[in-house]
């Protein structure tokens, strides 16, 4: 008997450690949750904010299951921070076949990224003749910002203000996101700086906002820094349409993957904790 019951820990501690895992699901309030109810509730939402790690392989590929996912019942819109709202004709044209990989790749301003990690999303909006909006405000018109703040946007022209958040952007710098930057950075930076960050934001929620259809799940992906803690684009969303149906991801990582981080608490509607020794894509 005593030998039976060694050889059954033996072969729970071996179990044990070949169930290695790479992540774990958690809500809010660091309750573990599992992929279902996040499918569930991305089903039964207007808008999807995936705030991810740019260079994190497991961000990508729950990106791409989920929208897959998702799009077997429910009809879906594609989005993300990675793409510049003046290169939507760019990613349009490649869509529709007018353009292959090649002509995209020299036309548009793809992130280094790209071909690994967003690639595949775009192709399966195109696989599947779903719209793929380009969000992002043009990088050349943040650093203006950045610089001059935003009434440096009211010298742009008619055309390219098509491609930011209608002016005046509102903005309150009392959110605790922006006042974290300003923390972050002292004396090196500039109150334009969070301003910089609130044009992207702004833009974003401004694109989704505006191809949110009846009966659809908008999905945006984006760095979690732009939706944690229903901050950031969730408040453009919010000033934008206050009664919009918004569930947001958050992605941290961490050594132990049992339970949540107290600090990681309430960054999200459910936060994909990450294995922190998962390999990076760049």
């Amino acid at each position: 008997m005593k030998k039976r019951l060694l050889l059954l820990l033996f072969f729970t501690i071996v179990t044990f450690a070949q169930d290695k895992k790479a992540y774990q699901l958690f809500d809010k309030n660091g309750k573990k949750v599992s992929y279902k109810k996040l499918l569930k509730a991305a089903e039964g939402t207007q808008v999807v904010l995936f705030g991810e790690f740019h260079n994190n392989a497991i961000s990508h590929w729950l990106e791409l299951e989920l929208t897959k996912d998702v799009a077997v019942n429910k009809a879906v819109v594609l989005g993300a921070e990675m793409l510049e709202a003046d290169n939507q004709k760019q990613v349009n044209q490649y869509l529709n076949g007018d353009i292959n990989q090649k002509k995209l790749d020299s036309t548009a301003r793809l992130w280094p990224n790209y071909k690994t990690d967003y690639k595949p999303l775009v192709d399966f909006a195109k696989e599947n003749k779903l719209q793929f909006i380009a969000t992002n405000i043009p990088r050349r018109f943040a650093s203006l910002v950045f610089k001059n703040g935003f009434e440096a946007l009211e010298k742009l022209t008619d055309e390219e203000k098509t491609w930011i958040a209608p002016q005046p952007i509102p903005y309150d710098a009392t959110l605790p996101g922006y006042v974290e930057i300003l923390k972050m950075m002292g004396e090196h930076t500039s109150p334009n700086m969070p301003k910089a960050q609130a044009s992207k934001d702004a833009t974003m929620a401004y694109f989704i906002n505006k191809n949110l259809k009846e009966g659809t799940t908008f999905i945006h992906y984006n760095g979690s820094y732009h939706s944690d803690n229903f901050e950031a684009i969730s408040w453009y969303l919010k000033t934008y349409q206050s009664n919009v149906k918004i569930v947001t991801i958050s992605s941290v990582e961490q050594k132990d993957l049992t339970k949540l981080d107290t600090e990681n608490y309430n960054k999200a509607n459910f936060i994909i904790v990450i294995d922190e020794d998962v390999t990076k894509t760049y």
